[in-house]
């Protein structure tokens, strides 16, 4: 019976190999990813990344035996997604989770190794030498088109922009913050993330707040520790009850309980990397609306890695390589344990003698010179 559930509820024998389809092996590795695939008892995204590599594969394949997929259909895959005008670097990765679907095929004896093999010779697209789309690189964003968008977030958005800013943390890193999470006993407070990137890998993510940081994150310090420092349910109840201020007309005894006894959709306790790029683009988007009356340029579009990407400019820019990679977290697999002593100093070092980021160039380095 357990070798029948783990083969997908079919036999294991070579008749049930020899026609199994590529949507039935499809299936059966999908109930395995969504096991798989979950930390902290929520699943990830790879689950749908997975389904979402497999529809080109299953329209046209989904009727062929798992066994005779091979390299040119494997080929003819990525040409469709070459036609749907997706970049090269995606098509790369959505290829790469197909192949390992039939690498867990193998290992479940659902088809023959070979098959695996085979799908391994097929390279994967290469810079120049393949016409498809290449993506864009994430640019820096500049420091007007994110103050641009202050008067039209939430006091916890900006927050978040701002500790970005100042840290280069994920965004995922940020909206997670916990007042348990922080230790504030010295100079330089350490933020362990509860979860982070990387921790599937074993490595350890801190990330050092300097003054400046503290600064902003000192009104939202709790004392119930285990709650997430930004909410949007606390987001939307000020939001309202700013509305409420501004009405200059008494409201109807009908209209002061219209809520709805239960919404669709409710803000939750915590932001996501998604509700938080929304809220963002949400900004942009009441920014530039304004700013369209007064006849000014619109605020181009960013998102919040970017600002990961102008703190990292910043930071190797003013202390050295080492040290950006130190405060980013970035580590090279050779030498992540020899340097994770050294890298904590001079990223403490550096965070604190960050105080507030001056957008006057000379005054910041005389600043920085002068600490020295």
């Amino acid at each position: 019976m357990a070798e029948w559930l783990s083969n997908g509820r079919r036999l294991a024998t070579p008749a049930a190999e020899a026609d199994l389809s590529v949507n039935e092996l499809f299936l059966a590795y999908l109930r395995h990813a969504d096991g798989y695939y979950v930390k902290n008892g929520k699943p990830t995204v790879e689950p749908g990344n997975i389904r979402l590599a497999g529809r080109p594969l299953r329209q046209l394949y989904g009727q062929t035996p798992a066994r005779e997929f091979g390299p040119v259909a494997l080929k003819a895959v990525r040409g469709a997604m070459a036609e749907a005008d997706i970049c090269r670097s995606e098509i790369n990765r959505r290829i790469g989770r197909i192949v390992r679907v039939f690498k867990w095929a193998v290992s479940e004896e659902m088809v023959p190794p070979s098959v695996h093999q085979a799908l391994q010779t097929v390279p994967g697209l290469r810079r120049g030498r393949a016409d498809v789309r290449e993506s864009e690189p994430v640019r820096p964003v500049p420091d007007a088109f994110v103050d641009a968008i202050e008067p039209y977030v939430s006091r916890q958005v900006w927050a978040l922009v701002e500790l970005q800013r100042l840290t280069g943390m994920r965004p995922g890193e940020a909206c997670v913050m916990r007042t348990a999470d922080i230790d504030t006993s010295g100079k330089v407070w350490v933020y362990t993330p509860e979860r982070h990137k990387t921790e599937h890998h074993g490595r350890e993510r801190r990330i050092y707040l300097g003054p400046a940081a503290q600064a902003i994150l000192r009104p939202w310090l709790r004392t119930e520790l285990t709650a997430y420092l930004f909410s949007p349910a606390e987001a939307t109840a000020e939001r309202q009850a700013a509305m409420r201020e501004r009405r200059r007309t008494r409201v109807q005894p009908s209209q002061r309980n219209r809520g709805k006894a239960r919404p669709e959709k409710e803000p939750g306790e915590v932001y996501t990397t998604e509700s938080y790029r929304r809220a963002i683009a949400y900004g942009v988007k009441r920014a530039n609306a304004d700013r369209a009356k007064r006849g000014e340029s619109e605020v181009p579009s960013w998102h919040p890695h970017q600002l990961r990407h102008s703190a990292a400019t910043r930071l190797r820019k003013e202390f050295g390589l080492d040290v950006a990679r130190a405060v980013l977290g970035h580590s090279f697999p050779v030498v992540t344990e020899l340097y994770a002593k050294l890298d904590g100093t001079k990223a403490a070092e550096a965070m604190g003698r960050i105080g507030r980021w001056n957008r006057d160039s000379d005054e910041r380095q005389a600043r920085i010179a002068c600490s020295r």
